[in-house]
C-alpha cells in the first residue's frame, strides 16, 4: 500500500465517520462477517507465548463471525518453507505468516495483498483501524516493501536486555551495563566465576546464529551487512570490531554456546547459571512465570547496550497478510480475522496474554509498564531499532545459511574472524549477482 495514499483513504474515512456516513457508523464486525459466515481460514502459527495468545483469543472472533480459523502449528525452521510450497503449489493457506526477513520473498513474488485493498472497502475496514498506531517503525519493518504495506505487525519482537539485579548486585554493580564495552570488560570478569557466568548469546548453526548473535554486534559498532551499492560490508573496520568482540566476550559466556537456542539462553538465566542475556521481548512471559524461572522478583529488563554506534538494537516479528491465492471469500475472512487480531481494542487483552502488541496506544496505559517490565525497554527499542537488521529481500533464506555455517566456525576458532568475513562476503555477493542486483534486474532494496 502507498503509504500517502493510505493516510488519505483513512481521512476520508475520518471525515465519512464526523459527517455521520452510514457505512461508518454502523460498521460492526459482526455486520461485515455475515457474508463469509461458514468460510475457513487457513493459517500458519508458530509455538511461541504471541501465538498461543491469539488461539486463546480466537474463538471470541469465530464465535461472533461464524468464520472458522484452522491453525497449523509449526517450528519456526519450517514455517518458511512450508509456506512457499503452498504458495508455489496455489494451495489451502488464506493468511501468510511474515517473518520480517521474509517480506521482501513475499512480496516480490506475488504471494500476498497488499493492505489498502481492504482499507479502502468500507464494508470490511474498521473505521478504527487507524494504521497511525502501529510504531511507524514496526509497521514498515514488519509489514512493508518497497513502500508498500502489506501486513500487519503480530507477535512483535525488540531484542532486550534481561538480567539477573540480584546477581550484579552481589557483583557490587546497582545496574546493568550501559555499554557492551561495560558488559565485556567490567561486568563478564565480576559475574564469571564458581560455574557462573556473566553472560549467554544464543547462537545455534541456524537463524540463531544469523540473527541473534552475529547481527546483533554489527549494528552497534556500526558495521552491516551490505554497502549502499550492496557489496559485503562486513571487512569493514567497524564490522570486523563487532565480530571481533564477540570472540572476546566468548570467555565469559558458557561452554558450548555455539549450541544454544532460545530455549538454552532463557533457560541459562531463568536457572540463575548467567547473569544476562539478550533476547526477544517475547520471551518476558517465559522468564515471569514461576514454573518455569527461579529467579522471581530479581528479573529486570532494560535496553540492548549501546556500541560506539549507538543503540542499535536487535529487530524481529511477524506480519500477518492475506495471501492472493485465496478466493475472494476466504480473502475477505482472512483480512477480517487479521484486522480483529491486530485491533487497538484487542491489544490489552493480546498483552495480558503474553503477546507483544504493535500499538501504540496499549503502552500509553502507565499501568502496563508497572505490570509488564518490559515495556519501558520495548518502547525505547522500537524508537531506534534497524529495519534491515537482517537484509529484509527475498535472497535472505540463502544468505543466512551462509552466515550460519561461517559465523559458527568463526565462534569455533575453525577460521579467523577476518577470513570468515571474507568468505561470507564473497559467498553473498555471487547470490546477490545471480538475482540480478548489480544489473538492474532489481532495485537495491532491503
Amino acid at each position: 500500500m502507498k503509504l500517502r495514499n493510505f493516510v488519505s483513504a483513512l481521512a476520508l474515512m475520518a471525515m465519512g465517520a464526523v459527517a455521520g456516513a452510514p457505512q461508518a457508523s454502523a460498521w460492526s464486525l459482526e455486520e461485515a462477517a455475515k457474508p463469509y459466515a461458514g468460510t475457513t481460514v487457513d493459517v500458519v502459527f508458530l509455538d511461541r507465548p504471541g501465538y498461543n495468545a491469539a488461539k486463546e483469543m480466537l474463538p471470541e472472533f469465530e464465535a461472533k463471525t461464524g468464520i472458522k480459523v484452522n491453525i497449523t502449528t509449526l517450528p519456526y525452521e519450517n514455517a518458511l518453507g512450508e509456506q512457499v510450497r503452498d504458495f508455489v503449489a496455489q494451495g489451502d493457506l488464506d493468511v501468510a505468516l511474515i517473518d520480517l526477513v521474509w517480506i521482501g520473498n513475499f512480496a516480490e513474488n506475488g504471494w500476498i495483498v497488499p493492505v489498502d485493498t481492504f482499507a479502502k472497502d468500507p464494508k470490511l475496514a474498521d473505521p478504527d483501524l487507524d494504521m497511525n498506531d502501529f510504531f511507524p517503525l514496526v509497521l514498515n519493518a514488519f509489514g512493508g516493501w518497497n513502500g508498500t504495506i502489506y501486513g500487519l505487525p503480530f507477535d512483535n519482537y525488540s531484542g532486550l536486555l534481561f538480567y539477573n539485579k540480584c546477581m550484579l548486585k552481589d557483583a557490587g554493580f546497582d545496574g546493568p551495563p550501559e555499554t557492551w564495552a561495560d558488559l565485556k570488560d567490567k561486568y563478564g570478569p565480576a559475574l564469571t566465576k564458581d560455574g557462573k557466568f556473566a553472560f549467554a548469546l544464543q547462537s545455534k548453526r541456524n537463524e540463531t546464529q544469523s540473527a541473534d548473535s552475529f547481527a546483533r554486534v554489527l549494528w552497534p559498532f556500526g558495521g552491516s551487512f551490505l554497502t549502499k551499492d550492496f557489496k559485503s560490508n562486513l571487512n569493514s573496520p567497524e564490522s570486523q570490531a563487532g565480530l571481533n568482540f564477540r570472540q572476546d566476550l566468548m570467555k565469559y559466556m558458557p561452554p558450548g554456546i555455539v549450541s544454544y537456542d532460545h530455549a538454552e539462553t532463557v533457560n541459562a538465566l531463568a536457572q540463575g547459571d548467567v547473569a544476562m542475556i539478550t533476547e526477544w521481548s517475547a520471551f518476558y512471559s517465559t522468564l515471569t512465570n514461576k514454573e518455569t524461572s527461579k529467579i522471581g522478583d530479581c528479573l529486570a529488563i532494560a535496553p540492548e547496550p549501546k556500541g560506539p554506534a549507538g543503540r542499535k538494537p536487535a529487530l524481529g516479528g511477524f506480519s500477518l497478510a492475506v495471501a492472493s491465492q485465496a478466493d475472494d471469500n476466504e480473502k475477505a475472512a482472512a483480512w477480517l480475522m487479521i484486522q480483529w487480531l491486530t485491533s487497538k481494542a484487542n491489544a490489552q487483552t493480546y498483552l495480558e496474554k503474553g503477546g507483544v502488541p504493535a500499538r501504540q496506544s496499549v503502552y500509553q496505559n502507565a499501568d502496563n509498564a508497572t505490570k509488564f517490565t518490559y515495556i519501558p525497554a520495548l518502547v525505547e527499542s522500537w524508537k531506534e531499532g534497524v529495519p534491515e537488521f537482517r537484509p529484509r529481500f527475498a535472497e535472505w533464506p540463502t544468505i543466512t545459511e551462509i552466515v550460519q555455517e561461517w559465523g559458527t566456525k568463526m565462534m569455533l576458532g575453525e577460521v579467523s574472524v577476518e577470513e570468515g568475513a571474507k568468505t561470507i562476503g564473497a559467498k553473498m555477493e555471487e547470490v546477490l549477482q545471480k538475482a540480478g542486483y548489480y544489473d538492474g534486474k532489481k532495485p537495491l532494496a532491503q
